[in-house]
């Protein structure tokens, strides 16, 4: 302990003695210049930090703000004055920042070190970025931060203990959404209690060991959430002493006997996911295990002849199987579907739902293909029958499937799917060395991703009401998941590479719930493709946790991509990542709004706000929100479209025009 409080002196002394000597020659706004810039953006220079630089006035430098070594802020109003001239500005070593925040800025990299060496900088947030590394050790020596906000990255590593030497003065920590690991580290003073500490949010890391005890030492912490990470042992008696409006310990691994929080304070959403031994209230009540009560001896004979009524059950079950086995039938006729199989059962069995009655195991194997594409989940195959018929083959990855018996349930809920805008499953098949084939209708037509980025001469020109149709379509399919069921099913995987749209611009979407079938592992890499593609909410950081407010996130984005005709993402040329919110939020601010419409947009339109234009583009900045409490349903989303329908349109749908025809009046 003692060298590692002489090795914090050593860190202070170097950033005191390295500060005074910038500050003697050069101000924040230099520092800003020369090292946050260049830490940030990386290689490629970042839309959002465009303005930092001397031809820009500073107030209009994106997310900065600037104070006085006085304590007076910098009043935007008042640089016009001849007292105030930008330059004198940039010259002034009394101004000072005070606070950072670039939420969903496409930022990369690793945070800047440097960041300590602003002695006024309170606020910083850096949350919904590309940002990776640790988080650094000196940023816990910085004189006057009170926020922190670094959530949605991809830090990883262990969290430094210098970072509650913060406590003095930090009123909210988040770093949610991250990749931090290892056990929460102690304060290095003994007995820290971060009186003005309010929020303390680490959840969607991968932290472990027990619950961090000392926690419930910061007795001013208004909210502690803590879920989805790998904690484990019991929640201490402590935490009572908490006076806590929100709490989280979900999807851990902790047991044992839960505190006594108050009446009714959380229900049971907070403590689910954890080891099955965890009970008390609101959770189930714990059972003695002190010894067996008269009654407890009656349940456990009872049970016994329960169990042994099931096994003769099943031997009956296993020897008529077997009998119809022998006869090459299966007689379970399913009302999801029906159950085939070969009668020595070597070629695996095929499994039919509506509309794919006609297939047989023969077609099936006998089927030509050819490679159409491969994804995440597998290789997709256009194949032909021997009568002439074609079907799309999606051959799942081998090991990427849960066995037969768990993924069979999920496969007959995705054959009961019927609506306009999905594509659907018409047969599944399963191999003896278990090889899975999912069987649908084989369309010719383009994806939507095709359409909007790929350039060909005869190409369909999309118009508003051309994409509006498309959007509407995407809505609906998705609204039918999510509600026009008994079983809600969430996509997990919206993007325009899953939806087809024919010749006259109706869309389906393909590729719904799969995630359901996977083992975590395959499940989760679709949510790293996601967040490199740019369709990913902010708080999704595994596939367990997708639901529709997360569909709905990436149906903003897409609504996005159509509208601005941008892929979303990292570009695979230039390595830089293309953000379609925080472009919009750019065109809002310099009030350039019909300048981030694609051109084909606009073709043919009069007024943007009676064609319904930009209030599309609202509705998916709102699809988009940081915080999933505040994004419409998908239901919402198809009402808003319904409403704001394009004027003219019926001339619009046509399948005819195309990119040649740029000429032709509408």
């Amino acid at each position: 302990m003692a060298s590692l409080q002489l090795y914090s002196l050593c860190i202070v002394l170097f950033y005191s003695l390295s500060s005074a000597t910038l500050f003697a020659s050069s101000s924040d706004v230099s520092l800003v210049l020369g090292k946050i810039k260049p830490s940030l953006q990386g290689s490629v220079e970042n839309i959002m930090l465009s303005s930092w630089n001397y031809s820009v006035p500073l107030c209009q430098w994106r997310g900065l703000h600037w104070v006085f070594s006085n304590g007076s802020l910098l009043r935007c109003d008042e640089v016009s004055s001849p007292q105030r001239t930008n330059i004198s500005l940039f010259r002034d070593p009394a101004l000072q920042l005070y606070s950072l925040q670039l939420p969903s800025a496409g930022l990369s990299g690793e945070i800047p070190r440097e960041i300590v060496e602003f002695s006024s900088l309170q606020s910083l947030y850096l949350g919904v970025n590309s940002l990776n590394g640790n988080v650094p050790l000196e940023l816990g020596y910085s004189p006057s931060l009170s926020d922190v906000d670094l959530s949605g990255n991809s830090l990883n590593g262990s969290l430094p203990p210098s970072i509650w030497n913060l406590c003095d003065r930090l009123v909210s920590l988040r770093l949610h959404g991250n990749n931090l690991s290892g056990p929460l580290p102690e304060p290095e003073l003994p007995n820290s209690t971060c009186g003005a500490l309010q929020v303390l949010d680490l959840s969607d890391n991968q932290f472990s060991g027990e619950f961090p005890e000392f926690v419930t030492g910061f007795h001013g912490l208004k909210e502690l959430d803590l879920a989805d990470n790998s904690f484990s042992g019991s929640i201490p008696e402590s935490l009572a002493g908490l006076n806590l409006e929100r709490l989280n310990l979900s999807y851990n691994n902790f047991s044992g006997v839960l505190p006594t929080l108050g009446e009714s304070k959380f229900d049971a959403q907070v403590f689910e996911g954890n080891n099955p031994g965890l009970c008390g209230s609101p959770l189930g009540s714990c059972r003695e295990s002190s010894g067996i009560s008269s009654g407890g001896i009656a349940a456990l004979v009872i049970g016994l002849m329960t169990a042994a009524v099931v096994l003769a059950s099943l031997l009956i079950g296993y020897v008529q199987g077997k009998r119809r086995k022998n006869r090459g039938v299966n007689e379970d006729d399913l009302e999801e579907g029906q159950e085939e199989e070969t009668g020595d059962n070597s070629d695996g069995k095929l499994l039919l739902f509506q509309g794919g009655e006609h297939l047989t195991l023969e077609d099936v194997l006998n089927a030509t293909g050819q490679v159409m594409e491969k994804t995440t989940y597998g290789t997709v195959y256009k194949a032909k029958l021997a009568d002439g018929g074609t079907i799309a083959l999606r051959l799942l990855r081998e090991g990427s499937c849960k066995d037969r018996s768990s993924c069979q349930p999920v496969i007959k809920q995705l054959g009961r799917i019927r609506h306009e805008n999905l594509v659907p499953l018409r047969a599944f098949y399963q191999g003896q060395r278990g090889e899975k084939l999912l069987i649908y209708d084989y369309l010719p037509n383009k994806t939507l991703h095709d359409l909007l980025h790929e350039t060909r001469a005869g190409k369909p020109m999309l118009n508003w009401a051309r994409r509006h149709k498309i959007a509407l379509c995407i809505a609906r399919g998705l609204a039918y998941l999510h509600t026009g069921m008994e079983v809600p099913v969430i996509h997990g995987n919206i993007r325009s590479k899953n939806v087809l749209v024919d010749d006259f611009f109706v869309a389906r979407l393909t590729e719904f719930g799969l995630d359901k079938m996977m083992v975590p592992a395959v499940a989760d890499e679709i949510v790293a493709v996601a967040k490199t593609d740019g369709y990913k909410a902010s708080e999704l950081q595994k596939m367990k946790k997708c639901n529709p407010r997360t569909d709905v996130y990436a149906y903003g984005i897409l609504l996005l991509e159509i509208l601005i005709g941008k892929k979303p993402g990292k570009d695979a040329r230039g390595g830089q990542f293309v953000d379609l919110p925080s472009i919009v939020k750019v065109a809002v601010l310099e009030e350039t709004t019909m300048e981030v419409f694609d051109v084909e947009v606009l073709k043919g339109i009069r007024s943007p706000m009676e064609e319904g234009l930009v209030q599309a583009l609202k509705l998916a900045m709102g699809c988009c929100a940081p915080v999933a409490s505040v994004r419409p349903t998908i239901d919402e989303v198809v009402k808003q479209l319904e409403e704001n329908r394009p004027r003219n349109r019926s001339a619009l749908y046509s399948p005819t025009e195309s990119r040649s025809d740029i000429g032709t009046p509408f």
